[in-house]
Formats: C-alpha cells, sequence, structure tokens
C-alpha cells in the first residue's frame, strides 16, 4: 500500500508505505547492493565495476511517478492523497568503507553539481512541488546500508518544516522588507560567537536557538533561494565549506560523526523566490563524546526542543576542532 493521508490537526501530509517494512536492513558488506558489480560477483543496483557517483530510483520508494492508486475509500472528514512523487538514492562513493572527510574537494564539487541536476531536472516535472535532497549517516539515526550515500524525495507537496519557514520568511518580507534568513544571517555575523567557519559564498553556525548540541546550519551569504541560482563559484565554495566541516565533525572524537542532513530551498512550483534561502541543516545525535540525544518527550510530545550544552560554547569547540584530512 502507498498512499498520502492527511491529519486535519497537525495540517500535514503523512506518507503509507508497507512495502517499506521489507526494504534491505544491515546486509554483510560482500552482499551490499550499493556496491560496484564485480566480475563473478553479486549482481547490485549498479551494473558496473566501478564508479564516481551514481544516482537511481529508489527500490523501496515512499512515493512513485508511476500513478499509486489510493485503497482507501475515505470520507468527507478523512482525506486520502496519491503519493505521486520520485525517491532517488544517491551513491557518493564506489568504496563501502569511504569516509567523505578523506575525499578530496573534487568529489564535492562533483556531488554538488549531480544534487543541482537532481534539483532541476526533477523540479521541472509539473506534479513536483518540492526537491529535498538528505542525508541519514550512522547506525544511530536508523541507518540500515552502510555504504556512503544520500537520498532525495521529489514531493507534490511542500512538507510541513519547509511551509513554516517560509511562511516566516514571507511574513517578515512583508513586514520588515527583507528576507528573514538574510537578517538571521546578518545578527549571527554581527554577533560572531556562533559562526564556525566561512568563505566568500557560505557561512557554517551553530543557531542561537540550536536544538541539538553539535546542530551546524550552513547559509549561502547572498539571497539565493535555490541551487537554481548558483554559479560555478558557488558550488565550488559549497564543495569546500562541507568538506571542511565533515573534517571537523570527524576529527570532533575521533570517529565518523553521525547526522542528518537537510537541504533546505525554494519550492520547484514556483513559489517563495523573495523569502526563501538557500541552506542546510545538520544534526548530529551525539551531545558528547560517549552519550547520544534521543528525542523524548517533550520534543516529540509538543515539539519543545531542550538543549542541553550552549549553542556560543559548542561553535567554538568545533571552530577549534582541526579540518585535518585530504584535501
Amino acid at each position: 500500500m502507498l498512499e498520502l493521508r492527511w491529519n486535519p490537526i497537525l495540517r500535514k501530509w503523512v506518507i503509507i508505505a508497507t512495502h517499506r517494512q521489507n526494504r534491505t536492513y544491515k546486509p554483510p558488506k560482500d552482499y551490499c547492493p550499493l556496491c560496484p558489480t564485480k566480475k563473478g560477483g553479486l549482481s547490485t543496483e549498479v551494473p558496473a565495476e566501478d564508479y564516481d557517483i551514481v544516482v537511481f530510483e529508489n527500490k523501496f520508494p515512499s512515493l512513485k511517478e508511476e500513478l499509486p492508486r489510493i485503497t482507501g475509500t475515505g470520507s468527507k472528514f478523512f482525506k486520502y492523497g496519491k503519493a505521486h512523487g520520485i525517491c532517488e538514492v544517491v551513491l557518493f562513493t564506489s568504496d563501502h568503507d569511504g569516509i567523505m572527510s578523506e575525499k578530496p574537494l573534487s568529489r564535492y564539487v562533483k556531488l554538488v553539481k549531480v544534487w543541482r541536476d537532481r534539483y532541476q531536472e526533477l523540479g521541472d516535472k509539473d506534479f513536483i512541488d518540492y526537491v529535498f535532497i538528505f542525508e541519514n549517516k550512522g547506525e544511530e539515526v536508523g541507518v540500515t546500508l552502510h555504504h556512503p550515500h544520500g537520498q532525495i524525495y521529489a514531493f507534490p507537496f511542500i512538507p510541513t518544516i519547509i511551509e513554516q519557514e517560509l511562511d516566516s520568511s514571507k511574513e517578515y518580507l512583508e513586514k520588515e522588507g527583507k528576507c528573514l534568513f538574510c537578517k538571521t544571517l546578518e545578527e549571527e555575523k554581527e554577533d560572531g560567537r556562533r559562526i564556525i567557519v566561512s568563505n566568500d559564498s557560505f557561512s557554517a553556525l551553530v543557531p542561537f536557538a540550536a536544538g541539538y548540541s553539535y546542530e551546524v546550519h550552513i547559509y549561502t551569504n547572498k539571497h539565493l533561494p535555490s541551487f537554481n541560482d548558483f554559479t560555478e563559484k558557488e558550488e565550488i565554495d559549497l564543495a569546500a565549506i562541507l568538506k571542511t566541516l565533515m573534517m571537523k565533525f570527524d576529527n570532533l572524537f575521533g570517529f565518523v560523526l553521525p547526522y542528518i542532513m537537510a537541504i533546505h530551498q525554494q519550492p520547484t512550483n514556483g513559489t517563495g523566490k523573495e523569502y526563501s534561502h538557500f541552506h542546510i541543516e545538520f544534526y548530529p545525535p551525539y551531545r558528547t563524546k560517549d552519550k547520544l540525544k534521543y528525542l523524548a518527550g517533550s520534543e516529540l510530545g509538543v515539539g519543545a526542543f531542550i538543549n542541553d550544552s550552549l549553542p556560543e560554547e559548542k561553535a567554538q569547540e568545533l571552530r577549534n576542532t582541526p579540518p585535518k584530512g585530504v584535501v
């Protein structure tokens, strides 16, 4: 079963995707479906003996381009929707045990170009309203395939958190004449204590109201709504700041730091150019070297995050962590 169900109380869509219960779960390294297909070996998702970066459609999608059939009849109150969209997997490297912080800058530049290409191609489809590019990294955040990879969900609607962000930014623009994200970055730069690293095009920071100890956001310094507005300069600068942040993350505690990465940008339905602002959010689950943050009663029950650390101190800690690794 694959369908959307509307939650009228929280005003958001929930995806029902029962077939995903059977998706691949922590296979042995020798049976990894994301590795290259070696001669005489296991046939994988990539029919080549080696590759650089690969994108393919998810075999266990939460959304399908082939229009799914709604099985429920619904009522005047309960509303169903069609899970009409596209889910893709992005393989960052052919190396099953690859560590991205050790990869050269050129790999990051290629990855940014791939993300940009997929945002544009998927967003051009008339049934897609939002292209969400993300990465789940590490078993601590629920990863079931260890090969370095990310995902892309092309939604037929604008997801709730994105909609909340855009509503806030639109309201601020109408009242103050400025993008809310631009104002936020301006304030962060003026304060300076939470800035970790910056270059000509981007700034990485621990936000003033961070919910996670080592939460990091990367903002475009200029008002750029999406990948569509990038030049080659922005592509290279984003690659550079991503690599620097990955090295800092992995050197912070001396192990590859898990996280959830979420790229937020303009919807692809044509709305929000004036008040959308490209940024990337990272949520590492570790609050100390040996303690994880679990979302519990306050966070999941009512959405009130509790951060048991000071953002200014964590930003300084990340700022002081050397970005050692392959350049």
